[in-house]
């Protein structure tokens, strides 16, 4: 029997859009073709921050063009999402704090490595602006993207508009305090929520937990080297004393501040995602119990934050890049392409993502 090879799909020229998630440890990129089909995806370490941090960028969008069988003249646009203060307009990461890039022009320095139109936006935000336009959040006009990673914060849409506030700084929730007197926050506070419920400082108080009072019982614990969020959720997945205890307090934690976020600006849904949501069950079931503890106290929050109002995103979800894809094809469809590019409210939330 002679077997016919099929032939390669082949991939026309200026048919695609990239979505890319700058985070602090890693680089993710999506290659998304008009029919809104992921093509080619990737995940590169953000280690090398040669040619002004860019390298790994590149280098994931290069590698996710490469799975989809493209090239760069297959690109139409770029969006990329960066964790930290945006000048839109510009194109320039004015502060990341945690990648070290202080006014950077990021997005002409991918522009002139690829030579693709390229928008740059908080990540929080676009991918908020992403997701009120994706399926998954089943038609929520009002949303918020909640990131639970080496920071917290939240990306917020308003009757179907990115809300960022006068300073951009709508959402900062990792940064309210939470706890009276508690430890000090990098940004100077003393017991914000990042200073609980952060991947860095689960993972603190886990090990100082476990030199205070750790037993045999704690074997997971011990085994870690480091103690990372991850190992925690591990650890609490297996039932293990220190490690169950923190994720039900962090849980109670996350879920009065996304409760007092509903409250705060009448929203449908949240949406959790971020390297610490990845870990599943571990972490979202406490979160929901906490929420039920308080509906069955108060017949307020049962009536604003019914049964599967928060939810935890797939772990494999790229929320970050599905708002930088919807970015780009919002530049492609609204003209902005090669020329400055509107903000994210101008582009985004008017654009269908699907």
């Amino acid at each position: 029997m002679t077997t016919v090879e099929q032939p390669a799909v082949r991939v026309a020229q200026g048919s695609l859009v990239a979505g890319v998630d700058v985070g602090g440890t890693k680089v993710a990129a999506l290659v998304v073709d008009d029919t809104g089909q992921v093509r080619g995806k990737a995940v590169r370490p953000m280690a090398d921050r040669s040619h002004g941090g860019v390298e790994p960028i590149v280098g994931a969008v290069k590698a996710a063009l490469a799975e989809a069988g493209a090239g760069t003249e297959s690109l139409r646009a770029i969006g990329i999402g960066v964790p930290g203060r945006i000048d839109a307009r510009a194109g320039i990461v004015n502060l990341a704090t945690n990648l070290g890039w202080r006014d950077l022009p990021l997005a002409a320095l991918i522009e002139d490595q690829l030579g693709v139109a390229t928008s740059v936006e908080n990540d929080v935000g676009l991918a908020a602006a992403g997701l009120v336009r994706h399926p998954v959040a089943e038609g929520a006009r009002s949303l918020a993207y909640v990131a639970v990673g080496t920071g917290i914060g939240a990306g917020l849409v308003l009757n179907g508009r990115l809300y960022q506030g006068d300073h951009g700084m709508a959402g900062e929730i990792g940064h309210v305090i939470v706890v009276a007197d508690g430890i000090e926050c990098r940004c100077g506070q003393h017991g914000c929520l990042e200073t609980i419920a952060s991947g860095p400082h689960i993972a603190r108080r886990a090990a100082e937990a476990l030199q205070e009072r750790g037993t045999e019982a704690d074997r997971i614990l011990r085994a870690g080297d480091p103690i990372t969020a991850k190992t925690v959720y591990e650890a609490a997945a297996a039932a293990e004393p220190i490690a169950s205890a923190i994720a039900t307090e962090t849980g109670a934690f996350l879920a009065r501040s996304v409760a007092g976020l509903m409250f705060t600006c009448d929203l449908d849904l949240v949406l959790l995602g971020g390297g610490v949501a990845a870990a599943g069950a571990a972490f979202l079931d406490p979160i929901l119990a906490e929420l039920e503890h308080l509906r069955a106290a108060s017949t307020l929050v049962g009536a604003f934050i019914p049964p599967g109002a928060v939810r935890a995103l797939a772990p494999d979800f790229e929320p970050v890049a599905w708002g930088g894809v919807a970015l780009a094809r919002g530049q492609v469809m609204t003209g902005f392409q090669g020329e400055t590019p509107g903000t994210v409210e101008e582009v985004v939330a008017r654009t269908p993502l699907t």
